[in-house]
């Protein structure tokens, strides 16, 4: 009956009562008009429909009511994420009604508030999805505890009794649960599930945050259980099936401390002057069954995450830095894909198939960048620097033909934070981006595509790395604001194809302002996710990709071989197979997406943490900085360490005026401008780990 509802609601022109709904769906016996009576209300419930004052039922999506995602401010007002939608709609202090940070909530939408956002009120929350939260316990003469949230965003007041606290002492960082509201919306009495640490302890501050991401940093017994019984070496029964491709010469190329080595490189010149390249990733499917208490694990877990001083592996160490990393020396399971490819980086040849390999030996892209880019040979890279220079050709022509279909390279840079033996950051600088790591992402992409295309022709379920065409408004949105600095983009700039973005990054590339403006571009863009369809990659602007070139820290490429041994190895393609897999990619790919975003977020606020932390030892001093995004409460300067700081609006000397297509401030007694792009000296005037915060003061323009 509710398919039948939704079609007739949504192919009404206007709303319709209960007795219309009787009418159209010729309902006359009373059993069916009580079910229609209790699917109304439940449909109601679950917020697909909406019931008006009169009586009269229509779509949620044909009123003014709106189901999203609020997104709460410490100071108090928040907006709500609706899907769909291209603007949140705007919530002030007074009519949150209750919600909090992350609540999915049923929002009014009451009026325009200019022509970019819109106001609303929440009427009730639907579902409060964190349901735990992470702060600092302390206790008053009373014995109760209160708890500090490390959240400034989540409104809570917190009460924990001391049967509740599982003995935990003033100072320590705990994880809470909500037991019961209180006399008023925010005042929760809550129990203590887990004592993190003290906050003095070093590594609880960045524990705290990946406990707030529901990030597992301990394997279950049954997964420890698993782990023992696995070989740790390989065996004779292991190569059965496999290519030997041991007498080859095959290395890894990676970071100076990187353990979990999931992809080696392999290079020759064929008798026709062609490159054949050989991508060898470790066959992590292998030893990860399907199903088992290992794979569950890493499914939840999705992918590894990296933080300042530690990584949380996706798989036990036994296997990540053990048996699945391609350790030089030792033998190695592998899934291998060798290419050819002309001199015009086109690709004429492959084949992917199972293999045992020997690593030659393990290289460091600091080393390799010695001889690609110094020709300075370190000591035992001798025998492998006509190899590393053939690699070298081959990535410039490779990059050279994506480049040609319209590969967009942001040339974004990233931090890196140096930390003591406490975690206490040290220095922070720039990562080093040299031809070394170009090689291999070059390398990685051509084997990512190459595995996608070959199963997406044999018209297969597949999991797909997928980067959507931006949306119209927001290249053009973006268009504008560069032209309000003076740059006119030149050129027919209608379409949205990867090769409009690639002429916009290349007009800008030798601006003063370029990273700055590369990374607004950046976050104009879609979020690349995992999908069960292939709808192509944008950015790589590439008709097919997928990741399975790190299987070790990734799941999707765990499932991606997993997906190459079902179907091209053991030949299983009956309906059953594909059935299963249709409805099970779905899930994967979801989740896995959002196993992602909340390593990605996790990483980037352990990050503002540390940075933070950093700047704390350097109140009053000056650096040189550039403005990287303007506000109405300010605006954002960006060292170059990549280090960003605020210069907020009510310490700034002035009144300034915020001009917001232009994103710029301008004072109106002293007429001066500040806009995104320009360089600044400021001085540090307040720095907090605890809430994740730097403000800067202006010293001067430069």
């Amino acid at each position: 009956m509710r398919d039948d509802i939704i079609n007739v609601l949504k192919n009404s022109k206007k709303a319709l009562s209960i007795y219309e709904l009787q009418d159209v769906l010729n309902l006359t016996d009373v059993k069916d008009v009580k079910a229609l009576s209790d699917e109304l209300r439940k449909m109601e419930e679950e917020v697909i429909i909406y019931c008006s004052n009169k009586g009269r039922y229509m779509m949620l999506e044909d009123s003014h009511l709106r189901k999203g995602v609020l997104r709460a401010n410490k100071k108090g007002f928040g907006f709500v994420e609706i899907e769909n939608m291209e603007d949140d709609v705007y919530i002030a202090p007074e009519n949150m009604n209750g919600a909090i940070h992350d609540d999915i909530v049923l929002v009014e939408i009451t009026s325009k508030m200019n022509l970019d956002r819109l106001e609303g009120r929440i009427l009730r929350v639907l579902k409060r999805q964190v349901e735990r939260y992470i702060g600092e316990i302390n206790f008053d003469k009373k014995g109760v505890g209160h708890i500090t949230l490390d959240d400034s965003k989540v409104k809570l007041d917190i009460c924990v009794s001391k049967e509740n606290s599982l003995n935990a002492v003033d100072g320590h960082k705990v994880v809470v649960e909500l037991l019961k509201k209180l006399n008023h919306n925010f005042k929760y009495s809550g129990k203590v599930v887990e004592i993190i640490g003290h906050k003095n302890d070093p590594g609880v501050d960045i524990l705290s945050v990946v406990y707030k991401y529901h990030i597992n940093t301990d394997f279950p017994d049954d997964v420890r259980e698993e782990v023992k019984d696995l070989p740790m070496s390989v065996r004779d029964i292991d190569l059965i099936g496999r290519r030997d491709l041991r007498d080859w010469e095959i290395f890894t190329i990676d970071g100076d401390d990187t353990k979990d080595i999931d992809d080696a490189i392999s290079i020759d010149v064929l008798n026709n002057g062609h490159y054949k390249l050989g991508v060898h990733i470790a066959d992590v499917s292998y030893y990860v069954k399907e199903g088992s208490p290992l794979d569950n694990e890493a499914m939840e877990r999705g992918t590894s995450v990296y933080l300042v001083d530690r990584v949380i592996p996706m798989l036990p160490h036994e296997l990540s830095n053990g048996i699945c990393s391609l350790n030089p020396g030792v033998d190695r399971l592998a899934i291998s894909c060798i290419m050819e490819f002309d001199h015009q980086g086109k690709q004429l040849d492959y084949e992917i198939f199972p293999s045992v390999i020997r690593s030659r030996i393990q290289m460091t892209y600091k080393k390799v960048n010695s001889i690609l880019e110094n020709n300075v040979v370190p000591d035992g890279y001798q025998p492998y620097e006509k190899s590393l220079r053939i690699m070298e050709e081959l990535a410039q022509i490779l990059r050279r033909m994506k480049e040609k279909r319209g590969y967009i390279d942001f040339e974004v840079d990233e931090a890196k934070i140096l930390v003591d033996e406490n975690c206490k950051p040290t220095e922070v600088v720039l990562r080093e981006r040299g031809l070394g790591e170009k090689l291999i992402e070059d390398f990685m992409i051509a084997a990512n595509e190459c595995v996608a295309t070959h199963i997406y022709f044999m018209s297969l379920p597949f999991i797909y790395r997928v980067h959507e065409v931006p949306k119209e408004e927001k290249l053009r949105s973006y268009l504008s604001f560069v032209g309000s600095l003076g740059y006119q983009i030149p050129g027919d700039l209608k379409d949205t194809s990867p090769r409009t973005v690639q002429k916009i990054i290349h007009y800008l590339e030798d601006k003063p302002e370029f990273k700055i403006l590369s990374s607004l571009l950046l976050r104009s863009m879609q979020k690349a996710v995992y999908r069960p369809e292939n709808l192509g990659h944008y950015g790589l602007a590439s008709p097919c990709y997928t990741h399975f070139t790190s299987p070790i820290r990734r799941y999707p490429d765990t499932t991606v071989h997993r997906l190459l041994r079902t179907y091209l190895f053991d030949k299983q393609l009956d309906m059953g197979t594909i059935r299963k897999w249709e409805q099970k990619l779905v899930y994967i790919a979801e989740h896995s997406s959002s196993r992602e975003r909340a390593s990605v977020d996790c990483e980037r606020e352990v990050e503002d943490m540390k940075m933070a932390e950093y700047m704390e030892g350097h109140i009053g001093e000056e650096f040189e900085g550039m403005i990287s995004s303007v506000t109405s409460f300010g605006m954002f300067v960006q060292l170059d360490n990549l280090i960003e700081g605020l210069v907020p609006i009510r310490d700034m000397k002035d009144y300034f005026h915020y001009d917001e297509e232009h994103m710029s401030l301008t004072g109106e007694r002293t007429h001066v401008r500040y806009t995104i792009g320009e360089r600044l000296l400021v001085k540090v005037v307040r720095a907090s780990k605890e809430e994740k915060i730097i403000d800067f003061e202006i010293v001067r323009k430069l």
